[in-house]
């Protein structure tokens, strides 16, 4: 008999609810099984990923580091998935805000830069993503082409520029011929809040990213622009709210996020410009949107459990010879039930018996 989805009437609250944790419940029984297929102790294996490191105190502070771009990049996300529209070129937008902001760095390297310096970095890194999100938004609004192969193009863009850059005119003369920018100066740095340690102050603006989006969308007019423009385009635009000029909104938000969060990398952990300084924040934090049910706090629980599994993947591989990219292979299970998940709560499966053709 076929099957098809049939709409519910309406969505149940606790099923809505418990659907990450669903998710997050099936993914470990899923790579348990995985495991058990390469041979590898799944107790032990998932014991690696996601208990070990929470009972290391150094890897509690990587997790913090790791957490905190993909959270800020997911708020952003968050943002545009709430008015409808879809970004998932928050990968190309981190790069070029990486990119811009590192060129203060790269310029100025050398000449003793004042405190000025980082905050305009900053500024810088968050409006180059600003403009870059800006550019599939406008293609939406003027055009009606799809902001999602747009972003998603212009993310291979943005690496290729990357890419040009440091194996070009900004690569290190002292680097051995390495594709990368010199260390940059002590100003051009994030101060570190724990000494001896990566916690570093993108932390705290990740915090404050969270605080800022929840009062957004709880408090504000233009947070319940959003929810409607999402949920009801039509009730939005008797309401006289403009769903273009929302996109442009809610796009340039979302790249200046991932701007902030990939000049904030650069300038932080990784201390210089380089090809892959990102192991892919710009599509995980997609993973930690949806697993965040698009509620700012929510994200940062979601984003902390992520940023486990790229510190579980690195002791899983030192510790049992797991291949790293089964990191990536579990985030892509985790979204493909957060995904199914969310489709059965608001759908349900139903049987359809075949018509019976007359004799």
């Amino acid at each position: 008999m076929p099957l098809v989805l049939e709409r519910r009437a309406e969505r149940s609250a606790l099923a809505a609810a418990l659907s990450p944790l669903i998710a997050v419940a099936l993914t470990l029984v899923t790579m348990a099984a995985l495991f058990a297929t390469l041979g590898k102790d799944p107790l032990a294996a998932l014991g690696a990923y996601f208990v070990a490191p929470l009972t290391d105190g150094y890897a509690l502070q990587e997790i913090a580091v790791k957490a905190s771009p993909l959270v800020m990049i997911a708020i952003g996300l968050a943002l545009c998935y709430r008015a409808n529209v879809w970004n998932i070129g928050a990968e190309g937008q981190m790069l070029i805000g990486a990119v811009a902001g590192s060129w203060l760095a790269v310029i100025t390297h050398g000449s003793d830069a004042g405190p000025w310096l980082l905050p305009a970095m900053l500024l810088l890194g968050a409006a180059a993503g600003a403009l870059y999100a800006l550019i599939p938004a406008l293609c939406k609004v003027r055009f009606g082409a799809s902001e999602i192969l747009i972003s998603l193009m212009l993310v291979y863009v943005a690496d290729l520029v990357l890419d040009y850059l440091v194996r070009g005119p900004w690569r290190d003369p002292a680097g051995f011929n390495f594709p990368t920018t010199a260390e940059f100066d002590p100003a051009a740095t994030m101060p570190l809040l724990i000494e001896g340690s990566r916690v570093h102050l993108g932390v705290v603006l990740t915090l404050l990213a969270v605080i800022a989006a929840a009062v957004l969308l709880g408090r504000t007019l233009k947070g319940f622009e959003i929810r409607v423009v999402g949920a009801a385009p039509r009730a939005a635009r008797f309401a006289g709210f403009s769903a273009e000029r929302l996109t442009l909104t809610t796009f340039a938000i979302s790249g200046a996020l991932a701007g902030l969060a990939g000049i904030i990398e650069v300038a932080g952990p990784v201390g210089h410009l380089q090809p892959g300084f990102s192991p892919g924040y710009g599509f995980t934090a997609i993973i930690v949107a949806f697993l965040g049910r698009l509620n700012p706090l929510a994200i940062l629980i979601a984003g902390l459990f992520l940023a486990l599994t790229f510190i579980g993947g690195e002791q899983a591989q030192i510790t049992m010879k797991i291949p790293q990219d089964v990191t990536r292979v579990i985030q892509g299970v985790l979204l493909f039930y957060v995904l199914a998940c969310d489709s059965l709560i608001l759908h349900r499966i139903r049987r359809i018996a075949p018509q019976r053709r007359a004799a």
